[in-house]
Parts: C-alpha cells; sequence; structure tokens
C-alpha cells in the first residue's frame, strides 16, 4: 500500500468541512464515498467542478440541520476543463471553507485486470477507445486535480475492507478530537479481524442460519432482528456487553489521548446473522450514548 494520509478534515467557521474525492475509475473512488456516507458525510457524486462554491454556499447558507460533513465526487466524467479547479477552489474557500481534495489513483495494469473482472465500461469508452487509451486520456485529463490534491492514495494494493478502512481511519478518526468507534462484524471461520481491540463470540447465541426462512437474510434484516430479540440470552448477551462497554471505553479515551480508533468485533460462525445483528446494536447504543464518531463495517457483507 502507498498512500499518504490526508490532513484531518477541518470545520469552517460555519461548522462544515468538506472532501472532494477524485481519481481514476476504477481506483476505488466509489467505495470511498459510500463509506463517507456511512460515517455521516454528506455525499454528492459526480457534482459539476463548477458549481463547488454554490454548493457551499447553498450548505453553509442552510439553518435546518443539513450535516456538517459534506465529501464531492469530482471525476472524468465533468462537463468542464478541470484545468480551472484552482479558481473554483478559491471561490470555495472565499466562502471560509478549507477543502481537502483526495485523489484515487491505481496502475494501470491494476486498473486493466479491474475492468477485466468486473466487465464495467470505462466512462470514455464513449468515444470509441480501447480500453488502455482511455485509461491514457483520463489520466491526463485529471492531472490538474491530481497535482491540487492534498494527499494521493494508491488503492493498487488494496482490497475493498481495506481501503473501507483507509477511508474510516483517515477521515473520522481523530476528528475533534475524539476516539472513532469501529463496531466489525466477522466469520469465524476466515479468521478474527487482526486489528480488533475487542473481540466478542456469539456463536453461543442461538442461530437464525437455522431457520430456512432467516438463511438468506442478514442481520440487518427485520426478520432477522425480531427472531434474535425474542430470544433472552441474545438480550442479557446485549446488556452485559452493552455495560462493558459503557464502561471502559471511556476510561480508553481518558487514558490514551494520542489513539485515534478502537475496534470492537463480533464473531460467529458465518458472520451474516448474530454478528451483524449485534454490530449493528452496539453501534447504535454508542451513537445513542453521545459518542459523535461510529462507524459499522460488516466483513463479510460489506
Amino acid at each position: 500500500m502507498s498512500a499518504v494520509p490526508p490532513p484531518p478534515p477541518q470545520a469552517t467557521p460555519h461548522g462544515h468541512t468538506l472532501v472532494i474525492v477524485s481519481g481514476m475509475s476504477g481506483s476505488g473512488k466509489s467505495v470511498a464515498l459510500k463509506t463517507l456516507e456511512d460515517l455521516g458525510f454528506y455525499c454528492v457524486d459526480n457534482l459539476p467542478a463548477e458549481l463547488l462554491s454554490q454548493f457551499a454556499q447553498s450548505v453553509s447558507a442552510d439553518e435546518t440541520g443539513t450535516p456538517a460533513k459534506l465529501a464531492v465526487g469530482i471525476d472524468v466524467r465533468n462537463r468542464r476543463d478541470l484545468a480551472n479547479i484552482p479558481d473554483w477552489l478559491a471561490a470555495v474557500g472565499a466562502l471560509g471553507f478549507d477543502p481537502k481534495l483526495v485523489f484515487f489513483d491505481t496502475r494501470d495494469e491494476v486498473l486493466l485486470k479491474r475492468y477485466a473482472e468486473t466487465r464495467r465500461r470505462h466512462p470514455l469508452s464513449q468515444l470509441g477507445l480501447p480500453l488502455f487509451d482511455a485509461i491514457a486520456l483520463e489520466r491526463q485529463v485529471l492531472k490538474p486535480l491530481r497535482q491540487l490534491a492534498d494527499a494521493v492514495v494508491d488503492t493498487s494494493d488494496l482490497n475493498v475492507h481495506q481501503l473501507r478502512r483507509l477511508v474510516t481511519t483517515d477521515f473520522a478518526a481523530g476528528h475533534d478530537n475524539t476516539i472513532l468507534l469501529m463496531f466489525e462484524s466477522f466469520a469465524y471461520r476466515r479468521g478474527i479481524p487482526a486489528d480488533a481491540d475487542y473481540v466478542f463470540d456469539a456463536r453461543i447465541l442461538p442461530n437464525p442460519h437455522w431457520d430456512p426462512s432467516l438463511r438468506p437474510l442478514s442481520g440487518r434484516d427485520a426478520g432477522v432482528r425480531e427472531y434474535l430479540e425474542k430470544e433472552p440470552d441474545v438480550q442479557l448477551f446485549v446488556q452485559q456487553v452493552s455495560a462493558f462497554l459503557d464502561t471502559w471505553l471511556p476510561r480508553i479515551r481518558q487514558a490514551d489521548t494520542t489513539r485515534s480508533y478502537v475496534t470492537v468485533a463480533f464473531g460467529c460462525t458465518g458472520g451474516r446473522h448474530r454478528s451483524v445483528y449485534l454490530a449493528e446494536q452496539m453501534a447504535r447504543h454508542a451513537r445513542d450514548q453521545g459518542w459523535p464518531d461510529v462507524a459499522v463495517h460488516h466483513r463479510e457483507l460489506d
């Protein structure tokens, strides 16, 4: 992995942060934007770059509860000459914003392999170009954005899960000097997440997998939630784990001011039902307790 962590997004006088996501098609921009959305960012993809200042002005003037964290995707699909991006960023800066531009890049041979595996069309294929030429043209078009980027993230050697974690820790961890709580579900048959700080084993709990109607679902679905919420052992497990985390997580924050995030992992046999339900429940509980930065990652589903 070759990545330069971006500076933490800074709040503006209006209380807003702005992250601009750009990069090569196939480099993981969509994954990055979706991850930011999961982290509470208000995301707009493929915004015409010349509308950046109007977008920022509209949000900063909105006093009706618009999310404070903003992310905008700008890439080769843009209708305008991206050489003008410095002027558009300056216009945003004049409004009191300090936009952070993050460029996601990938080696050409990796992009070619990804397109071959996914069978997706390149955005510039409509010009009648072979894939290799389309990638080369895209690099040229996006050159002004890459040169201005506050950070360039090389995703050539990252899988989807690693990219999600990188975005999560770089953009949410440490925001306003708070700790990011990451609640993760996993399957024991694929191993315990290497970076988990706390691991709770849910395999002792009743398993929705054995109900044929629930087997295709996940712990995010209503049917599975209802099944588990009827089980006394599940509710006892939730109560005791909640009490444990409520006691010790605040002490971690007090004892280690350099720590940026804590990962709490829940495992079950397949990583689809019990562990997913518990991760979702604990994340909801943490938000109710006032933790400002909470994220959820389901390793076997995402």
